[in-house]
């Protein structure tokens, strides 16, 4: 892997070039992001932004309490996600742990969803605390299974500590892993990184490393997916671009819950990396709840009124 003749793989050089990337003001990201949050999206281009934030979805269920049933009719969900109106447009992925991801694969391809990804959360989630080997077991045994993307998270006990050649070296790792088999999203928890510089660094080195998409959060910690997190991090893909000619994805996850929060992501996406980016090949949105509200005002806009919340299935 050359890491796109910006660095060699070595800690100083990687070190060297976090160190030369611009800093992030902090005021100016805010009031930016804060600005776009306030445009207004008229009836015709809200239903396209509608059709747009479902087809960018990653379902997700991460929970200690997660059956086969319920991954199951999560995926069914994920393929018609109104069962009563088949011009919906499936959602991107469903996002499961390791020893669902055979079950949700069999239960797309059953129900006709095989364009329906499955992303299986790897490298010790939601902490990335373990051994390199378990990691690596982790993310094998996710590919093993179907997933064909694979959500790794970061030390970011390691980055905060500046031991950033380790993070790197675990991302190049998992990337080989998943070459040719499965895309790599990496999770930044933005949460956790404490500052926008901090953001704008791990967005970097997560790129140089092969990160297919960077991720904002587990979805675990708070605060996760805030406007001017992502903002940031498209900046960082956007400055990317006009280095190496590579369009790298961003995936905001945590807490966008309702169709205004991911309207104003999709604004944020337009207005920072341009039209290019509005498609779940380059922008996803991981969510649970999202979906249902999302349903809900595609029918306001088509039928004049809002349905029964229990119109949609419940997750």
């Amino acid at each position: 892997m050359k890491f796109y003749g910006l660095v060699d793989g070595s800690d100083i050089s990687l070190r060297n070039y976090l160190n030369t990337l611009s800093g992030v003001d902090q005021i100016g990201a805010e009031a930016r992001a804060a600005m776009l949050a306030t445009r207004s999206i008229k009836t015709t281009a809200k239903s396209w932004a509608i059709e747009t934030a479902i087809s960018m979805v990653d379902l997700t269920t991460l929970e200690g309490a997660d059956t086969p049933e319920k991954v199951r009719a999560l995926c069914t969900k994920a393929v018609r996600p109104n069962p009563a109106d088949s011009t919906v447009p499936s959602v991107a992925a469903i996002c499961v742990y390791n020893d669902m991801v055979d079950i949700a694969r069999k239960q797309l391809d059953l129900i006709g969803g095989k364009d329906v990804a499955v992303a299986a959360v790897s490298t010790a989630f939601p902490s990335g605390r373990a051994s390199m080997e378990v990691k690596i077991q982790d993310t094998q045994d996710a590919i093993n299974a179907g997933a064909t993307e694979i959500d790794m998270v970061i030390d970011r006990g390691a980055f905060l500590s500046g031991r950033y050649i380790e993070v790197f070296n675990e991302i190049v790792v998992i990337r080989e892993l998943c070459e040719g088999k499965a895309h790599l999203k990496v999770i930044l928890e933005t949460g956790e990184l404490v500052t926008y510089d901090n953001v704008r660094k791990a967005s970097f080195l997560s790129m140089l490393a092969g990160a297919d998409f960077i991720k904002t959060s587990t979805g675990k910690v708070t605060p996760a997916a805030t406007p001017p997190v992502v903002l940031v991090m498209l900046e960082a893909v956007r400055d990317f671009h006009e280095m190496t000619s590579h369009r790298i994805g961003v995936k905001a996850a945590g807490g966008i819950r309702t169709t205004k929060d991911a309207i104003k992501q999709l604004v944020l996406v337009n207005e920072t990396v341009g039209a290019d980016w509005l498609k779940p090949s380059l922008f996803r949105i991981g969510a649970s709840a999202l979906l249902n509200d999302l349903l809900m005002q595609r029918m306001k806009i088509r039928d004049g009124y809002y349905p029964s919340p229990t119109y949609v299935t419940i997750d």
